[in-house]
């Protein structure tokens, strides 16, 4: 069974350090984190192809 989407919500301050973090380790992110109302984003797919939310608060 495949997953549609997940969130990962990290219990930091910033997602964008987690995301150069986890580029750094050979993560393949569909796009660079965004601002949204909600929190800052990067999405990212998992080795059974799983699309993930890093998420971090406003």
């Amino acid at each position: 069974m495949r997953l549609r989407h997940t969130t990962l919500a990290v219990d930091e301050d910033d997602a964008a350090a987690e995301y150069e973090r986890l580029v750094a380790l050979g993560v393949e992110f569909e796009g660079p984190p965004r601002v949204e109302a909600y929190g800052t984003v990067a999405v990212f797919r998992d080795v059974a192809g799983n699309r993930w939310d890093l998420l971090s608060g406003p």
